[in-house]
């Protein structure tokens, strides 16, 4: 039951996750306990990054993980040097980065040295040189250039004499690892097709002294096999527990966890450091996605992990681990899933989607600090225009142009009428032009109106302004709805 379910997580080639998303979201203990979260930039419409921070640092947080170097969140983050910050590197970067010290010394020149140099500085720790890149879905297309490319980059930390505060890892999924008969997290060895190029990168990041970086995700195990016991995924799961000699795991979090554990010790690498790089569950696109079984397992993982019990293989030892994520992205691949796009804990506005206790003392109704200051577009969404006959062929151009996953099976607006699907595919895709007129047309099918159509819980949304339009956009767009009356006015006057 356990060993091939506990965290193979499949994504598409294509899928490249956020990288690094997961913020920080740190909320300091007694004993030095503090939660981080991924921030995924994976958006058509980001909010600022002042303006992420300034949330993050609202719900006391001092972790950070970045899936690449993104400018918008490395400048905020250099104002603030208490967050503790992960840049990554695309997996696309990985060969050129292999090939070359010199590519490597300048991508490090570009996206860390200049952040943690001068008046402010960002307190940059790690870089994740990729982001799992032996998932079986990549058919060992990085396996060639990963480890290449990590001492490179280690090599030019050390060449800006950066070395001995930042280090470089690689994200690993729990799919480079495997289970020995019988299967209990006990038997656990690295996957025997790529054991040795594992072993030789845990041997390098031994030697820079660089954590182990595991990716666990309780809801693909769900996921993945309807059979699979799911209070075993929400910390649960005592009726389901696996007894594993003289321990016993009453959830797949702490079973995938030794499961690495285990197979750094035959390994012979019994007291490296491991990072839970990403660790979360998405609210939308799916059956098993959503707002409440979110919170059902961020709180539960809260309170287990910062109560610094550790796991059966590592009693009383803290976990560092970071939750994913912070913001939906409507613009992450959905080959692997719709639900791709929702792990965010608050909206893609900065807008928390529910009660969570980040202290970890399960404080019923805890509230989350939203983000502040948030700039809309103004009060217009864009529908079916009534009498009208639904078009399938616009509602397909729409939601290939947009995000309309919370349309699909299990979503949160999976029981709207043809009418109303045709109205949110509408909408999505006004938004995301920043209300443009000309895209609430669909050949005189649309129509834009200023009452929001939202139908709880269905979300018809409501744009932020981009971070570098802000007011220029509202203009841009009075300026084009302006058009048509100016030239008839031209004409009118030239008519005369």
């Amino acid at each position: 039951m356990v060993a091939e379910l506990l965290l193979a997580r499949q994504r598409s080639p294509w899928w490249l996750p956020l990288a690094v998303a997961l913020l920080a979201l740190g909320f300091t203990l007694g004993q030095g306990q503090q939660v981080g979260v991924n921030w995924g930039t994976q958006l058509s419409h980001p909010l600022p990054g002042d303006t992420v921070v300034q949330m993050l640092r609202s719900n006391n947080v001092t972790r950070v993980k970045l899936f690449d170097a993104d400018p918008n969140a490395l400048r905020a983050l250099t104002k603030d040097s208490s967050f503790e910050v992960m840049v990554g590197i695309p997996n696309e970067m990985l060969q050129r980065l292999a090939q070359s010290s010199q590519a490597a010394d300048l991508w490090v020149s570009q996206n860390v040295s200049r952040y943690v140099s001068g008046r402010r500085r960002a307190n940059i720790r790690y870089v994740a040189v990729g982001n799992e890149p032996f998932l079986t879905a990549y058919n060992r297309s990085f396996e060639g250039v990963t480890l290449p490319a990590l001492r490179n980059i280690q090599g030019a930390l050390a060449r800006a004499g950066l070395d001995s505060q930042i280090k470089a890892t690689v994200p690993l999924n729990a799919d480079v690892l495997a289970n020995s008969r019988p299967p209990f997290p006990s038997g656990g060895i690295f996957r025997p097709e790529s054991q040795a190029l594992v072993v030789s990168i845990v041997q390098f990041l031994s030697q820079t002294g660089a954590p182990f970086v595991i990716n666990i995700y309780p809801f693909i195990s769900l996921h993945g096999d309807p059979n699979f016991p799911i209070n075993f995924a929400f910390f649960e799961g005592a009726a389901n527990s696996i007894v594993d000699g003289s321990n016993t795991y009453t959830n797949v979090f702490d079973a995938s966890y030794d499961l690495l554990v285990a197979a750094l010790n035959a390994a012979g690498y019994t007291n490296m450091a491991i990072i839970v790089g990403e660790v979360g569950w998405p609210t939308d696109g799916d059956p098993n996605a959503n707002v409440e079984n979110a919170r059902r397992f961020n709180q539960g993982l809260l309170q287990h992990v910062l109560s610094n019990r550790g796991t059966p293989l590592r009693p009383g030892s803290p976990i560092h681990f970071y939750l994913f994520g912070l913001i939906d992205e409507d613009q992450k691949s959905i080959a692997p899933g719709n639900f791709e796009r929702h792990w965010g804990v608050f909206t893609y506005d900065g807008q928390a989607k529910y009660f969570l206790d980040m202290s970890g003392r399960g404080v019923a109704n805890a509230r989350l600090v939203n983000a502040q200051g948030v700039q809309y577009l103004p009060r217009r969404w864009c529908v079916l225009r009534p009498g009208v006959a639904v078009s399938a062929n616009s509602i397909s151009f729409a939601c290939a142009n947009a995000d309309c996953t919370a349309l699909s099976y299990g979503g949160s607006c999976n029981f709207l009428t043809a009418q109303e699907n045709a109205s949110y595919a509408y909408n999505n895709y006004y938004q995301k032009t920043n209300q443009l007129p000309t895209s609430c047309d669909f050949q005189g099918q649309a129509v834009v109106t200023t009452t929001d159509p939202s139908i709880q819980p269905c979300r018809f949304i409501r744009q932020i302004i981009p971070p570098d339009d802000s007011a220029a956009t509202i203009a841009t767009t009075a300026r084009i709805s302006l058009l048509p009356l100016l030239l008839l006015l031209l004409l009118a006057i030239l008519a005369v």
